[in-house]
């Protein structure tokens, strides 16, 4: 029943989701995480962690770490975990691809019109919300800590999220260079 369950929720993610794998973010949070409760906040703030850290695209990555992870933390062996990756990470690429080589010759042909333009303007906005929102999905007491049960960690927590946001984002730091950083100064503090 989770494989079908993983098959449907996947599929669905992929289909409907614009703006990459980071606009995916929140709604895997929201089937896996909040509706199904088949991993913890903080079992899915490692699969974000993982999935960044690999290489190839995060919302895949993501998938299949959320597939391994949701059958294993059903009591299901460990062949059936590597199962339920194979699946997420296949529901969630299958039908997008699909379409997109059907719609593709007609983009391509009308990728100037001013309808095609239209659709492509309000989806912006969307996409931003999309990857707002899992940002702030994150921005749990799982990954910042509490300012009442433990302010230190809370303040370091914070700290380090706004300088790794203004070096980045005004002092264009590699973020590559931030991620290592910010992992020493985790290994360090932490």
């Amino acid at each position: 029943m989770i494989f079908l369950k993983i098959f449907i929720i996947f599929t669905k993610i992929g289909t409907f989701n614009f703006g990459g794998g980071y606009a995916m973010l929140s709604l895997i949070h929201n089937e896996i995480v909040v509706k199904n409760q088949w991993l913890s906040n903080a079992e899915f703030t490692d699969i974000v962690a993982v999935s960044q850290s690999t290489p190839g695209p995060i919302g895949i990555n993501a998938a299949t770490y959320a597939g391994y992870t949701a059958v294993l933390n059903a009591g299901y062996p460990q062949w059936a975990a590597i199962l339920g990756s194979v699946l997420a990470s296949l529901s969630i690429i299958w039908l997008p691809f699909i379409i997109m080589i059907m719609i593709s010759r007609y983009l391509i042909g009308h990728k100037n019109s001013p309808v095609v333009k239209s659709v492509f303007s309000g989806l912006r906005p969307a996409i931003v919300g999309l990857i707002g929102a899992a940002a702030f999905l994150l921005m749990t007491k799982d990954n910042f800590g509490s300012m009442t049960d433990d302010p230190v960690y809370f303040g370091i927590s914070v700290a380090i999220f706004v300088l790794s946001f203004i070096f980045t984002r005004y002092k264009k730091t590699n973020p590559i260079l931030i991620m290592l950083i910010c992992g020493i100064l985790g290994l360090v503090i932490y």
